[in-house]
């Protein structure tokens, strides 16, 4: 099976068919975050696919280099930075070190290239692509001393959008940032130094000032992967302005298709509303280990929607997600007791393959991961009676194991494996002892005594287990 992605450009599923297809080398952008505040849980729903859909490429052998960008420079950053009075840098560093230390607990795959808007090499990028847009009669500066793109002159300006501008002109000069999608105005590429930038300026033909937003990717894509690429993700709410605007940008200088494929992921809803922090339902990753759940619980959650979706976070579905991963666990330790010989069943060693098999093949279906997740619980489900049956032997436990590392190479939601400490240790004896002697009371007691600790002691009918209390 080919695999298929749905292009926002054309609205429609697309085989994938990447331009180096011989070497099966991708070339993909990201957008990253602008490092104004700490990024909520939103944000990370989209880096979390397009970590997904990264890592089920190179399940399929293909090699990909990703770049992510970091927004270290736009209108809120600095308005962040004049209201702190501290240097733009020293405010946006310690929202920089945040993120990536956020992404470790996600399990996120780090970028090829994580280029900063700031970064002198792509400044100069911006200000030698506003020239070229100049120089074509593509972009003007205005009396303000801004620059600006001329959108009636891009004749592919609202394709991704999807939006009929045959009857539309530019409705006036848009230096801000972001603007609502009704209004269609020319959009600043260069913004003309005034008081409230404060020390945040560069020189450039047109007089001292900073890019816009929107040329920052331009000129850091195609610095860093040239001016052609494979893949481009983001949000839902970068569709437009902000990618209509790469668009315009990038190939009013290369005249050439920017983009293979764009995928975009859909919005993260709390409780069925959209997050803010006026609504109290605003939540960064600290907010959610700080109620006990571990990043893997956390990646979990944010991962199981199909990412066009609109994901619906609350806090009986992160139950949901302890709870599957406690599943997982469950039967990996199964598997594995199998395969060390503790389990000893019978020699009719065969079980189905195929819904294993099948994962793949649903991810390669636009990243199908609901799909794909049903498919691994029917595959737990059957395993599961077949062990209860003795139907299962090493072998084919063994088979099982592997299968189950491939894919986790793409849902890296594997336990972490935690030695008992010795005080823990010393605990488990105890209570194991004190149940040998038919000491119910005292085995209560040092069951509550672990738990209280952080871990959880169960008895099975392989003895007594003893692990890590989820969330704990």
């Amino acid at each position: 099976m080919s695999i298929r992605f749905f292009n926002t450009y054309s609205r429609a599923l697309e085989e994938f068919q990447p331009r180096a297809s011989a070497s099966r080398k991708i070339d993909m952008y990201t957008c990253g975050p602008t490092v104004y505040s700490r990024a909520h849980i939103g944000n990370f729903r989209a880096y979390v696919f397009e970590d997904l859909l990264q890592r089920h490429l190179e399940l399929r052998d293909y090699k990909v280099c990703r770049v992510m960008n970091v927004t270290d420079v736009d209108d809120k950053t600095i308005r962040g930075a004049r209201a702190a009075k501290i240097p733009l840098a020293e405010f946006t560093a310690p929202f920089k070190q945040a993120f990536f230390e956020d992404i470790e607990t996600l399990r996120i795959k780090r970028a090829n290239e994580f280029p900063a808007a700031t970064d002198r090499r792509y400044v100069d990028k911006m200000i030698a692509m506003i020239g070229t847009l100049v120089s074509r009669g593509l972009a003007y500066q205005a009396d303000d001393k801004s620059v600006y793109y001329r959108i009636n002159k891009f004749p592919g300006y609202g394709k991704l959008a999807h939006f009929d501008l045959t009857q539309l002109q530019s409705t006036g000069r848009v230096k801000n940032d972001e603007y609502d999608k009704e209004h269609v105005g020319d959009f600043a590429l260069w913004k003309a130094w005034d008081e409230e930038d404060g020390d945040v300026k560069w020189d450039s033909p047109w007089g001292p000032g900073r890019p816009g937003w929107h040329i920052e990717c331009s000129a850091m894509a195609t610095a860093i992967l040239g001016d052609q690429i494979d893949i481009h993700c983001g949000g839902v709410d970068n569709i437009f302005p902000h990618h209509e605007a790469e668009i315009a940008q990038t190939e009013g200088v290369t005249g050439k298709q920017f983009v293979r494929y764009w995928l975009h992921c859909a919005h993260l809803l709390v409780d069925g509303q959209k997050m803010s922090k006026s609504l109290g339902n605003f939540y960064t990753l600290p907010d959610l280990l700080e109620r006990g759940y571990t990043g893997r619980e956390i990646r979990y959650s944010l991962m199981r929607v199909h990412y066009r979706a609109p994901l619906n976070f609350t806090w009986e579905g992160m139950e949901e997600a302890r709870q599957a991963l406690a599943r997982i666990d469950d039967w990996l330790e199964r598997l594995h007791e199998t395969v060390a010989g503790k389990i000893d069943p019978s020699k009719a060693d065969k079980i189905d393959l195929q819904p294993g098999a099948r994962f793949e093949e649903a991810l390669d279906d636009d990243l199908n991961i609901s799909a794909a997740l049903g498919l691994l619980f029917e595959s737990i489900r059957e395993t599961n009676r077949a062990l209860d049956r003795n139907e299962l032997g090493a072998a084919a436990a063994n088979a099982w194991l592997q299968w189950w590392e491939r894919i986790d190479s793409v849902l890296v939601i594997q336990p972490e494996v935690a030695s008992l400490p010795a005080a823990i240790a010393a605990l488990a004896e105890a209570r194991m002892q004190a149940r040998l002697a038919k000491d119910w009371r005292k085995s209560d007691e040092l069951r509550d005594e672990l738990s209280a600790r952080g871990w959880e002691a169960r008895d099975t009918k392989d003895g007594q287990k003893v692990t890590r209390r989820a969330g704990a």
